[in-house]
Order: C-alpha cells, then structure tokens, then sequence
C-alpha cells in the first residue's frame, strides 16, 4: 500500500492535512562543515552514534536545559531520539522525539508528533478508556460495598455457627453413646436395651436434620453472595472484553511506513513474534516516531540515536547524557519493517572477527583443557553462525563426548573458559559450579571511581524481557546474585579492579559495577551499562578447581592484556 504523505487518516475513515514538517526539522545551530555524512544508516540495536548525531544530540540536551516547566518530570527520566535527515532540497538538519508522553502530552512543538495520539481527549482511546474505568470503579465500590460485606461476614458466621452446632451435637451422641456402653457392661434387661437402640436412632436422626437445616441454611447465604459476585465477575468480564478489543484497536492504528512507502499495522507485525500481539506503548518509543515522521514528510534518514536523560530508573541502569540501543522487546518488530528500504549498517556483532584468530591453550590433559577466549568470540555458536570456543574445540578433540564447554564468558569478555572431553567429566566439573566450589576472578577497568576499596555486592537480578539480553535488578523477582570485590589501583578517574562472583547470574559483573546501588562504576566499554569503547574490560583471570579424576587443585591464571 502507497503513502502518499500529504494526508493523516481518522479513525472514522475522514482525512484530513498532514502536519508540515516546517518546525520539526531543526537546523544545526553548531557548524557541520568537514563532518562527513554516514554512509549508511544506524544500525539501532548496536551502534557508535555519529558525530552528526551526537551533535544532534547535544543541541536537544541544551533545548531540555531551557524547559523549566518540564524539569520535574525529567529529572524522573526519560529516552529521547534524534534523527539525522536530507531533505528533497539536500538540507541537512535533525529531528526530535521522546518516548511515551510527557508533561501528560503526545505534543509539543520541538518534537515530532506521535504515530497515534491516544491521549487525543475526544479520540475513540480516551472515550473507551473511561468507560472501562468506570467500570473499574463500578467493581470497586461494589467490592467494598456494606451490602457484600454483610454478606461476607454471614456467610463467614453461618459457617462458624454450623460447625459449633454439628460439634455440639456429636459430642451429646457420643456422651450418650458412652452411657449406654456402660449401661450395657452392667447389663439390661431386653426392654432396656430397645430403649437405647431407639434412643440412637433418634439422636442420628436428629443429627441427619439438623445437619440438613444447618446445610440448607448455608447455601441460601451462599447463593445470595454467589449471585452479587457473578454480577462482579460479569463486569470483570466486560472489563476484560473491552479493554482486549480498545488494545486490538489502538494497535491497529499504528500503521507504520518504511522506505519504501509500504504500510503494516502492529498487530500484523507483532503477528509471527513469541507473545503473538505488541507489549503496551509498543509504536510510542523516540525511533518508530522518528522514521514515521521521515517517511511521511519526504526526508532521507541519514542516522539515528537514542540517548537516556534525567535520573536512572528503579530496576535499570541509564545514565543521563549516555546513547543506548532501542529496546528489542517494543522495538525489533517495528524497526525490522521500518528499516526495509534504507541502507543500513552491518550489525557488528555480526562481523567475524576472529575466524583466525589463535585460541591459546592454557591447561591440557586427556580429561579436560583451560583455553583464554578473545573478547568478541562466543563461547558457544549463536544464531548468526560466528566462530566460537565450542566449535573450535569440537574441531580440535573430534572424538571428545559431550558438550565440552562447562561454563560460558559473554561474547565481550575475554579470559579462561574450561572444557571437559567426556560426559564424565563434564558432569563432575559442572557440580563444582553449581555447588560454587571452583574459584573464579575477574579483572577489569572501572569507569570511576567506587567509595569503598573491597566489599561484598547483593543485588538480585533478572532478565528484562521487554530488552533483552539487558539484566534488571529486581528484589522481588531477581535470582539471588553476590559479588566480592577488591580494588588494585587508580588511574585517571579509572580503577582497576578484582572481582569474585559468588554465583553465575548473566552479566552479574557487569550490573554489580554499574549499578548505583553496587559500585555505581559502569566497566569501561559497557555498551549496555555505560559507555561503548574498543572493548569491553573484563577478562576472566583466575580459575581453581579439582580435578575429577585425580582429585588435585587445578590453578591456573592469565591477566589481561589491557591497553587503554
């Protein structure tokens, strides 16, 4: 389907004019002479922003400085984007955005308007959206309503009151049922004996009708309660009906463009993706508007960048003024279409970088070997087909059983990986993991530098599934994570620094140093936690084991070749 950009459909079918781009598209105020274009577009999801991008930034970084009115609200924090753009006439220039809303609007004039603004008030979302919260409060005043809880409490007294009367009434029969014994133990004549079986019969009967009295009792206030809360649960229904079709509708009205002026929907992108249907403000983050926008108005993307601004939230770690990728869990689906028609950059990770690269042995017998893995090889094969460790020493030990690979180091880090050649082995070596009986130490380069010289990092962590492979400190949710740490030098605002993980949570050394509650000191060349450089500094440096067949310490340690 053709976009034409020169109209913005309604919901109810209308048309009417576009926005102009005059306004959104913002000259450089600072000089770009000698700063050459990108020769391709932004990779999102794994990029050095460019000097034009940058400079973009910077430009709205000071913009934001002026908006005292927003300056609250900011300092909460919030992503916002830029986006490098040619127009039909060559002009150079950038356009804003932030992601979400702010100051409680989709509008203001420094950023590009939203793919959809639901918080239009006389927009089919806010109308709907009212009437579910007035259901909302329909559900909770009827939940705390006098009337349900009058019922409650005699439903909960007619129970109480049963119990004690059905208690009561078995303890008089066995009363009786003990005096008759003993009647009988002395002996009774035969009349005696009819006597007490009738006596008996007529206790049990009278229990069976009190029972039923009690019981019938019991399901009238059960049935009056019953029926209050089916007129709740059909409200909770209608809640839930309601709000699944205002979702499907809302994300059918983001229909987002590419470069080639082909339109998909969300839900249609979304379609083929794990969870079936976009996340809540899918289509609302700073780039989706940001290439919307392009599209629609005729202007070339040259390049893009996302950067954090304001305090670093809860569970994350964002640091103001830092570029960070889009997010995968909102983003990828959308960006996957948008990007189809642009020239874009190769994504690094990609990039086979040490397919020659040696991989030195450290340790070898005929059970096990310690190789040190390169920082950008993976430890074992991925989806992109890379070179890795696994496959390395798969090639290398051709008759080896098993998996080899015992532990795993990220792709950035560098250092000693350990590998079993059989089954056996393999098995022994990993419950030394699991029962955190092999050593491990990491060296690495701080950004900073930490207010204590060693100590001991809590912080349990989890996957942000909405991000991934980003890792969010979580103590409701998180797996426990524990690191000791000890400082060896400071240099130049940078420390260096031993790490000694207690357990093995993804990328627990990394959120541990950045985390402002860990050391607040991002490694250097953490492009997930603070600020990419030629390398990640990290590098696995020690390892003590047991040997599982001979039963000695096995030490073996390399430190890292740094050069900053």
């Amino acid at each position: 389907m053709e976009n034409t950009g020169n109209e913005t459909p309604h919901t109810d079918g209308s048309r009417s004019p576009r926005l102009s781009a005059d306004g959104y598209i913002h000259p450089f105020i600072h000089p770009t002479d000698g700063i050459a274009l990108p020769s391709a577009f932004t990779y999102p999801f794994h990029y050095t922003p460019h000097p034009l991008t940058r400079l973009a930034a910077e430009e709205v970084q000071n913009y934001l400085k002026t908006r005292s009115d927003w300056q609250e609200e900011l300092q909460n924090g919030k992503m916002f984007g830029v986006l490098i753009v040619r127009t039909p006439e060559e002009k150079l220039g950038y356009l804003a955005a932030f992601s979400g809303n702010l100051a409680g609007s989709n509008h203001h004039a420094f950023f590009v308007p939203p793919v959809y603004d639901l918080l239009q008030p006389d927009g089919f979302f806010r109308i709907e959206e009212a009437e579910i919260s007035a259901i909302n409060h329909r559900i909770a005043n009827a939940l705390q309503s006098d009337v349900y809880t009058e019922l409650k409490a005699q439903l909960d007294a007619c129970r109480e009151e049963t119990d004690r009367q059905l208690q009561a009434a078995k303890e008089s029969m066995k009363r009786a049922k003990n005096e008759r014994e003993a009647a009988r133990s002395l002996g009774v004549s035969p009349e005696e004996e009819a006597r007490m079986i009738r006596e008996s019969q007529f206790q049990k009967a009278e229990y069976k009708r009190l029972e039923r009295r009690l019981k019938e009792d019991l399901e009238t206030r059960q049935a009056a309660l019953d029926t209050y809360e089916t007129t709740i649960q059909a409200w909770k229904l209608e809640r839930k009906q309601r709000s699944a079709t205002l979702q499907q509708r809302l994300f059918e009205q983001f229909r987002m463009l590419n470069a080639r002026g082909e339109i998909k929907d969300l839900c249609e992108l979304f379609r083929d993706t794990p969870q079936g249907m976009p996340p809540a403000g899918a289509g609302e983050c700073a780039l989706p508007k940001l290439l919307q926008f392009a599209y629609q108005h005729q202007l070339e993307p040259l390049a893009m960048g996302e950067f954090w601004w304001g305090q670093s939230p809860k569970n994350e770690i964002r640091r103001q003024g830092e570029f960070y990728p889009s997010c995968t869990g909102k983003c990828a689906p959308i960006l996957r279409h948008m990007l189809v028609g642009l020239s874009v950059e190769k994504n690094p990770l990609e990039e086979d970088l040490h397919r020659k690269t040696p991989l030195p042995i450290l340790y070898e017998d005929e059970w096990l070997v310690v190789v040190c893995k390169p920082a950008g090889m993976l430890s074992v094969p991925g989806k992109n087909g890379l070179d890795s460790v696994s496959e390395r020493l798969h090639k290398l030990y051709p008759e080896a059983n098993g998996p080899l690979i015992v532990h795993r180091l990220d792709m950035a880090t560098s250092g000693l990986l350990l590998a079993a050649k059989t089954k056996e082995v393999h098995q022994h070596l990993q419950a030394q993991f699991e029962t955190r009986s092999i050593k491990k130490r990491y060296t690495a380069i701080l950004e900073g530098i930490p207010s204590k010289e060693e100590g001991e990092i809590r912080l349990p962590l989890c996957p942000n599934l909405l991000n991934r492979p980003i890792q969010s400190v979580d103590f409701e949710h998180g797996k426990p994570a524990v690191t000791r740490y000890r400082v060896i030098r400071v240099l130049d605002n940078r420390t260096w620094v031993s790490f000694y993980p207690l357990t093995g949570r993804t990328h627990q050394l990394r959120v541990h140093a950045a985390h402002p509650q860990g050391l607040g000191c991002p490694i250097v060349g953490d492009e997930l936690y603070g600020q990419k450089a030629d390398r990640l500094y990290l590098h696995a440096a020690e390892l003590t084991f047991i040997h599982p067949i001979n039963g000695k310490t096995i030490h073996i340690e390399q430190e890292a070749d740094f050069k900053l």
